[in-house]
């Protein structure tokens, strides 16, 4: 039977090339999560709720599709659906890898066992898609809300912890922006507590995703 090499071992089992997933059981959940999730990510939610302003998100401001674009461009109460939705589409792939993996969690809710790597994947994909949608040319967000939509799922106590970090960041400095700066890179350190390393690793994984759609960001916006 033909395996495939996974890099997350479930919980509790030890690390090293014995841990495979087999591709004659596991295809269609693997296609499921992968498929599933990118679709999702895929969904313009910032170029559609702007539209119905008359606001494309692509051409104004700094083009970036996202929740801090169309807050800037049409405001707080306007951007909130897009906030939303954005974090909804990563919660929903996380829920879809979750489940397709057989839905095993730890007693706190976290992510174990075989749902764990397509837990990730599901994510990653719909961050993928977040980033470079299909249903919107290709041209998308940087991930960040997607991102921490699938670790609510991933690793709830995490997510809920990281929630309180950003309220007293944004109590210390009145800066919502840093704050929510402060909750996302605190995610993998909280995870810590509740996840073995290889699943933090994974974690790290998918923000080097964001790290290189805010490059990416960057060197367009130094082109004339």
């Amino acid at each position: 039977m033909t395996t495939l090499p996974l890099l997350v071992p479930p919980a509790g089992s030890p690390p090293g090339p014995s841990f495979v997933l087999s591709l004659g059981s596991s295809l269609v959940p693997l296609l499921v999560a992968v498929i599933g999730g990118y679709l999702l990510g895929s969904i313009p939610v910032a170029v559609l709720v702007a539209g119905r302003r008359g606001v494309d998100p692509r051409e104004e401001g700094d083009r970036n599709p996202g929740f801090w674009n169309v807050r800037e461009r049409l405001g707080a109460r306007a951007a909130a659906p897009v906030f939303a939705g954005d974090m909804a589409k990563g919660v929903a792939a996380g829920l879809l890898g979750l489940v397709a993996g057989g839905a095993h969690t730890t007693a706190l809710g976290v992510v174990a066992g075989p749902s764990v790597p397509l837990a990730y994947l599901a994510v990653g994909a719909a961050m993928l898609g977040h980033a470079w949608p299909v249903f919107a040319g290709f041209r998308g967000g940087r991930s960040v809300l997607t991102f921490a939509g699938g670790m609510a799922v991933i690793c709830p106590p995490a997510f809920a912890l990281a929630l309180a970090v950003l309220a007293v960041t944004r109590l210390a400095t009145g800066s919502f922006a840093l704050a929510a700066r402060a909750g996302v890179f605190a995610i993998p350190v909280l995870q810590l507590a509740f996840a073995p390393i290889g699943h933090v690793a994974a974690t790290g994984a998918l923000m080097c995703l964001i790290g290189l759609r805010f490059g990416q960001a960057a060197l367009a916006a130094r082109r004339p």
